[in-house]
């Protein structure tokens, strides 16, 4: 079966540096480590709780389970003992993500060898839309550097400010 990501960037996957490519082939476990930042607003905690976002660490140890199912993947991030699940598929040409209460639809795209998340879409429960506008600092960015899967992901939100940004490096275990 096609991995997911090949069937989202067609004949852009080829293009990819190897251990981009290889990361999304298909189950592995992958380990390194983040550095993670959380916005300070009360409601960007709560937010956060909702999407069960990890805590603030410095230079955590990071291990994230790949696990390709059904067509879909499941990754299960360990973050220094704090766990995010997320659960992702295709749709439409377009990626989406359940995390905690929360899917969302991102647009994928390659630009100078690095895969960039655009957000597209929002929905609370998987029903309730909210509007794209409120989402268009939610963004992610995988590239590959010094041999390495490096990752950042930022998210913030109008008025709120920032809710969380986690960045760093894996390989494979």
């Amino acid at each position: 079966m096609t991995s997911l990501f090949r069937r989202i960037l067609g004949a852009e996957f080829e293009s990819l540096p190897p251990q981009l490519r290889a990361l999304h082939e298909g189950s592995a476990i992958w380990k390194g480590e983040a550095t993670i930042t959380r916005g300070r607003n009360p409601i960007a905690h709560l937010c956060a709780w909702a999407t069960r976002l990890p805590p603030a660490r410095e230079r955590v140890p990071t291990a994230v389970e790949f696990i390709a199912e059904g067509g879909g993947e499941t990754w299960r991030r360990d973050f220094g003992g704090a766990r995010m699940v997320s659960r992702y598929r295709e749709r439409h040409g377009q990626l989406r993500e359940r995390l905690g209460v929360v899917e969302f639809v991102f647009a994928l795209g390659v630009s100078d060898g690095e895969i960039l998340w655009a957000t597209r879409h929002v929905r609370l429960f998987g029903v309730i839309p909210l509007p794209a506008s409120w989402f268009a600092r939610v963004r992610c960015r995988e590239r590959e550097h010094a041999g390495r899967y490096e990752f950042l992901v930022e998210a913030a939100l109008p008025l709120i400010g920032p809710l969380i940004r986690y960045e760093g490096w894996l390989v494979r275990a």
